[in-house]
């Protein structure tokens, strides 16, 4: 099998963008819309997995969908760092020159004893602080690990900076589950549009 990545973006100002990716290990298919209402179609072959992201989608009133087929054999590592690249690309795409947005977005998570802070900025600049510690290694066959690999491959891929910290909580199913939700809702916020301009949000002009 030859590797491939296709991205498409809708054009006529509609915020939503499609990609594949199809690799040796994976191939995985993802959509996402914007300005959706919180309905996800995932099939990623980890119950855990397909669980955090409907939260995502819920809480960020995004549409998606996401199929992919992995070589799970091997563990589910693949499939959960092409499912974030590829989330990732449809993200920028779906921004576009982010003309209008908020670009900023913040929430703070509570899901019973655990608490997270989310906050990202749409710059344009990949950058990753993740403080979240986690005492069992695996979660309904998703290994917990991979939640880091997973928000690595969307900054690196949407091009945002994602701070991420654990500020209390010792359960990790609901540890994961908040992060998960308050990426939605920061993601949410950054991405919304300020209806007081149509201007790229920074004075270089550009993201």
């Amino acid at each position: 099998m030859v590797p491939a990545d296709r991205s498409q973006s809708s054009l006529g100002g509609s915020r939503k963008a499609q990609v594949e990716r199809r690799t040796s290990e994976t191939e995985v298919d993802v959509s996402i819309d914007l300005d959706g209402r919180g309905q996800a179609r995932v099939e990623t072959g980890i119950g855990f997995f397909d669980h955090v992201l409907e939260l995502f989608a819920k809480h960020g009133q995004f549409d998606i969908t996401v199929t992919a087929r992995g070589d799970l054999a091997t563990g589910p590592h693949h499939t959960v760092e092409d499912v974030g690249i590829c989330l990732g690309r449809a993200l920028s795409e779906a921004v576009g020159s982010g003309a209008g947005i908020r670009r900023y977005g913040s929430f703070l998570l509570p899901m019973d004893e655990a608490l997270t802070l989310l906050s990202l900025d749409l710059s344009g600049r990949p950058f990753l602080a993740y403080d979240v510690g986690i005492s069992v290694t695996e979660i309904g066959g998703f290994d917990a690990d991979l939640t880091e690999e997973f928000f690595q491959a969307i900054v690196n891929n949407a091009r945002m900076t994602l701070h991420i910290k654990l500020l209390a909580g010792s359960n990790s199913h609901h540890i994961v589950e908040s992060v998960f939700k308050g990426f939605g809702r920061a993601l949410d916020e950054a991405t919304g549009l300020d209806g007081r301009t149509s201007d790229i949000p920074s004075t270089k002009g550009v993201l």
